[in-house]
């Protein structure tokens, strides 16, 4: 009994506990706040959240695959960077930054390196979120809020990797929600990790064929502009067209993978209440 009850402990813990050993600084206290805030604003100032798009890696894409031939660590280091903080900024295009690790380095080389970066960025919002921050994200989330707390009241853990499974939720809430739910840390890198593996090497593995369906959209508008004229003709690409089908399809079976454990925890509560 006292061992589950220890490990409960490491699963959730309460927000009101954690601040309250002892008076914080207020340095200390705003000081994850304003961080992120200055940087959500220097990114945004700095235009950068319009370089997470399909098109822009199409139009740059000479560019990027030579710098990553010639400094392929550095690369490697700077891509890292950049996802990192575009997790921890919670800056829209983590998908597009997934599908370009793959497509700049490989869909397993990229696939490992999205991985640890999306987990690290997750892990500074969540650690952010247990801060000064917690109050205003959670006035963010709104209604999405409560839902997801009730979740993890029943199974951290579980409910924690369902949700890294199947993106019923934005990234960003899944994110934070943990946090002001009380979720532990160890609890919530764990299953972060293992969570974001799958869908992730899936995209690095879509990115890793994105040149082709570049050469393709080149060819298309061409085409155009020499039939149309340029000014009728728009080079664009989209994400959707790497999202089949049967893409969803294996993310809604790995989500049904992973709420199994907590559907027979439910059945087995219930059986032993009825005897």
């Amino acid at each position: 009994m006292k061992k589950e009850q220890e490990k409960m402990s490491d699963t959730i813990v309460s927000p009101s506990a954690s601040r309250a050993c002892g008076p914080a600084s207020l340095i200390k206290r705003w000081a994850p706040a304003a961080i992120l805030v200055a940087g959500i604003a220097a990114a945004y100032v700095a235009g950068a959240h319009k370089y997470l798009s399909l098109t822009a890696i199409a139009d740059n894409r000479d560019a990027l695959m030579g710098f990553v031939a010639g400094n392929y660590v550095l690369a490697l280091l700077v891509f890292m960077i950049v996802y990192t903080g575009a997790v921890a900024l919670s800056l829209p295009g983590a998908l597009v930054l997934t599908i370009l690790g793959g497509f700049l380095f490989g869909w397993a080389v990229g696939g490992v390196i999205t991985v640890i970066a999306a987990t690290l960025g997750a892990v500074i919002i969540f650690l952010a979120a247990r801060t000064s921050l917690g109050d205003t994200l959670a006035s963010k989330a709104g209604p999405w809020m409560e839902k997801l707390s009730g979740g993890f009241r029943k199974d951290a853990f579980n409910y924690m990797l369902f949700l890294r499974l199947v993106p019923v939720f934005p990234f960003w809430l899944v994110n934070i929600a943990p946090a002001i739910a009380g979720v532990g840390l160890g609890t919530y890198t764990i299953a972060t990790l293992i969570g974001i593996i799958p869908g992730t090497f899936a995209f690095s593995l879509a990115g890793s064929g994105l040149d082709s369906i570049i050469e393709a959209q080149k060819l298309t508008f061409e085409s155009c502009v020499t039939q149309n004229g340029a000014a009728n003709c728009t080079f664009s690409l989209d994400a959707s067209v790497l999202v089949t089908p049967q893409l969803l399809a294996a993310f809604v079976a790995l989500g049904i993978v992973a709420i199994i454990p907590v559907v027979i925890k439910k059945l087995r509560s219930r059986h032993a209440g009825k005897a």
